[in-house]
């Protein structure tokens, strides 16, 4: 879409033009549920935050100042949707990603030198995007979150730590530790010698 037709489809939803809604929603609720999808486990969640999404976008369309596209504006609302709904259920205690760090022997030295990954292995892209996404699925909440917006939404620092309510540190420090989680455990589906 060009500037000039985004302007003019941004103007339309602004004038409250059904046709301009139900094209937004068309166009991009494909997509927007596969970004909820990756912060939320259970579909009916995501079908969910992204209809929240959808609803608040078209309640604030009155303020969108046209600085980012439509989609990307869409997008982030998602996201932010996604993230509350994971907020609001958080009602256990943050579950520990130790064992799924990898582990040092008392010298300091890993217990198991990750190996070299083999190019054959990585070969086959749908095998492996499976294999990462179940890796992500297995982190804590609150590590998964950071991973997704830094790595997959390509949010930088700042952004994340601003959508999580947490610092700039924190973010490092969880995605730091959500790599190595994932590391390791892609690391036995990958290695040369498996």
């Amino acid at each position: 879409m060009s500037d000039a037709d985004e302007r003019a489809f941004v103007e339309a939803l602004q004038s409250g033009d059904d046709a301009a809604y139900e094209k937004l929603v068309r166009e991009h609720s494909g997509r927007m549920l596969a970004v909820a999808r990756r912060f939320l486990r259970e579909e009916d969640d995501a079908r969910d935050a992204v209809q929240e999404a959808f609803v608040s976008a078209f309640r604030a369309i009155g303020n969108f100042e046209g600085g980012a596209r439509i989609s990307t504006w869409l997008h982030r609302i998602v996201v932010n949707a996604a993230l509350m709904k994971l907020r609001t259920r958080r009602r256990k205690p943050e579950e520990s990603i130790d064992e799924l760090l990898p582990h040092w022997k008392d010298d300091g030295h890993p217990e198991a030198t990750p190996g070299p990954w083999s190019p054959e292995r990585l070969l086959d892209r749908d095998q492996l995007r499976s294999l990462v996404a179940g890796g992500i699925d297995r982190l804590p909440d609150s590590y998964r979150e950071v991973i997704l917006l830094r790595d997959i939404e390509e949010l930088d620092t700042a952004e994340a730590a601003e959508m999580l309510g947490i610092s700039t540190n924190a973010v490092k420090t969880r995605l730091h530790r959500a790599r190595q989680a994932l590391r390791e455990t892609l690391d036995p589906a990958l290695r040369e010698d498996a």
